[in-house]
Order: C-alpha cells, then sequence, then structure tokens
C-alpha cells in the first residue's frame, strides 16, 4: 500500500495497484517454462522391444490383401487390377464390410503405396483391417 503525504491530508491511503510484483512473478514463470519446455520432447533413439502377444486365431477363410514389390496387387492369390478392387472385394466377402481383410505388403513397397491402399479400403467401408507380418522371437 502506497502512502501519498500531502500538506492537506493526513497520510490517507492512495487507491493505486501496484503491478510490480505482478510483473516479478509473472518473469520468474516465464523462465521456469523457457527451461522446462526443452526438457520435455523427446529426442533419444531407442530400439524398442519385439511383442509378443498371443497369435489370433485364424479364420476358416481369410480375405487377404497383398501388395508385391513390384507394386501388384493380390486379393488371395489372383492379381487385382485397383479399379477392380472395389467389386472384386465386395464378391469375396459377400457384401458384409464387418469382414477383416488381411493385408500384407513386401518390404520394399513405398510407404505411400501401402497408406494409399489402406486409404482405398477404407473408403470401401472396411474398417477391420489387419496387418500381417512375421512373428520375430523376443530377444
Amino acid at each position: 500500500m502506497a502512502l501519498r503525504v500531502s500538506e492537506g491530508d493526513d497520510l490517507a491511503p492512495e487507491a493505486q495497484i501496484n503491478i510490480t510484483p505482478f510483473i516479478d512473478v509473472m518473469l520468474v514463470l516465464l523462465i521456469i517454462f523457457m527451461v522446462a519446455a526443452p526438457l520435455s520432447t523427446v529426442d533419444v533413439p531407442v530400439d524398442l522391444p519385439v511383442a509378443s502377444g498371443a497369435p489370433q486365431p485364424r479364420p476358416k477363410a481369410p480375405v487377404v490383401l497383398s501388395l508385391s514389390a513390384e507394386q501388384g496387387l493380390m486379393l488371395g492369390r489372383e492379381p487385382v487390377a485397383p479399379a477392380d478392387l472395389p467389386a472384386r472385394l465386395a464378391a469375396a466377402t459377400e457384401g458384409k464390410l464387418d469382414t477383416r481383410i488381411f493385408v500384407s505388403a513386401d518390404k520394399s513397397v513405398p510407404y505411400g503405396d501401402m497408406m494409399g491402399l489402406l486409404d482405398q479400403l477404407r473408403a470401401g467401408g472396411y474398417l477391420k483391417i489387419g496387418l500381417v507380418g512375421l512373428e520375430e522371437a523376443a530377444r
């Protein structure tokens, strides 16, 4: 609280807000956040372990869609043109959109091609998609 001494006043309180302590606290908080923000990001390379979950039972007649290294699309063991994929999938799944579709791709297939195939499946209404890979023993 600030006091003002004047000739006609008997030490009346002055009605002004002193914001200096508020600014000090804000500057301290700013410095704390500037120091803490870089510590919250993770840029450490980590070698993640292999997941060892129990394999799910295989359906009797799975629908397997494969993308080969030559970007050849195969439904089961038959080649499929990308334009014919929706009709062929509808025939293979008997029109059931809740059928799980297993997708496998070669390691050398570009990531963009794989994502394009997954987007095409999602656009067709197939949301139960399983990615097929090799099981690797835990290290």
